[in-house]
């Protein structure tokens, strides 16, 4: 399969994404980077490449869409730096069956090592999570060398584990839509490149768009839509806002779930999920929707009873 014959988002997509909200730094073509060190042996002296990493990762929901290559033969080439984050950096890489037409393109988070700084205010957010071993709970919490390593790599689990769930709702039901999650490798998260393969675009962030009023009242649906999804899974995005919404082919795309909440175990839950109404709504009254179809506080009950809250 060639990246161009990969699927439309929604239960599958293409492209490249934008994961956080700082500033993208796009890939430059023609400039070459050095690949990351290869886990079982030296990269390809003539082309760089490293043997697929599938076989050692956990792996995304099934069925895998139609368009992931696993084939064990296959190769995966390093073709730029999609973005830079303060907590990691998203890397795109094309995954190809050599001798073959068949390859697809994967966005490629990898958290920063212990040595960078993590999540701010990333207290909050960890409430509710817990390992079971008493001295990683207390690493983490004096933020040890060895416990800002199992921060990050709970930052990586928590998104695989929320995207592969939010996957199956959304294929199930087609009311969300993330992009899939490829596999996890430690602090590595292999994702869907969402956005258009064949010119190289990414899918636009919802804050970049200035969408007619047919379009904005059309997106604030979707929103709500997904906003009940993840409350009914028990989710408070954690750090929504139109910086980390995609719109790909007139369907809004949630992304960046590192800090999903727990809004039941995590006692700070219900307030993350009051900020992040209060965020994307000012946006889209901002933006021209009627005030009287945006009420904060009314949205905000209405998912707490979704999440059984109240």
């Amino acid at each position: 399969m060639r990246d161009h014959d990969l699927p439309a988002l929604g239960r599958r997509s293409r492209g490249k994404s934008r994961f956080d909200d700082d500033e993208p730094q796009f890939l430059k073509r023609g400039r070459p980077i050095e690949p990351p060190a290869d886990p079982d042996g030296e990269p390809d002296p003539d082309t760089g490449d490293h043997w697929s990493s599938w076989d050692d990762a956990v792996h995304g929901p099934q069925p895998h869409p139609d368009w992931l290559i696993t084939e064990l033969a296959a190769r995966d080439t390093e073709l730029g730096v999609l973005k830079t984050g303060k907590e990691a950096d998203v890397h795109l890489v094309r995954r190809a069956v050599p001798d073959t037409d068949r390859s697809c393109l994967l966005a490629v988070k990898r958290y920063r090592d212990a040595e960078h700084r993590l999540f701010h205010r990333d207290a909050g957010y960890l409430e509710g999570r817990r390992v079971r071993r008493s001295r990683e709970n207390r690493a983490m919490a004096g933020r040890t060398v060895f416990g800002r390593q199992m921060i990050a790599g709970q930052w990586a689990a928590a998104e695989f584990d929320a995207l592969a769930r939010l996957w199956e709702i959304g294929a199930g039901h087609d009311r969300i839509a993330v992009p899939y999650p490829v596999q996890l490798r430690g602090t590595e998260l292999m994702l869907e490149f969402v956005g258009d393969a064949e010119s190289g675009q990414a899918a636009p962030r919802l804050a970049q768009l200035r969408p007619d009023p047919a379009q904005l009242r059309d997106l604030w649906a979707q929103l709500v839509e997904a906003l009940r999804v993840l409350a009914r899974a028990g989710y408070a995005h954690g750090d929504l806002s139109p910086y980390n919404l995609l719109v790909h082919r007139g369907r809004l795309v949630v992304i960046d779930l590192p800090q999903v909440v727990d809004v039941v175990a995590n006692p700070q839950g219900p307030e993350f999920l009051a900020r992040d109404v209060r965020v994307v709504s000012a946006w889209f009254v901002a933006r021209g929707l009627a005030a009287e179809l945006v009420d904060p506080g009314a949205l905000t009950a209405d998912l707490l009873r979704e999440a059984g809250l109240r």
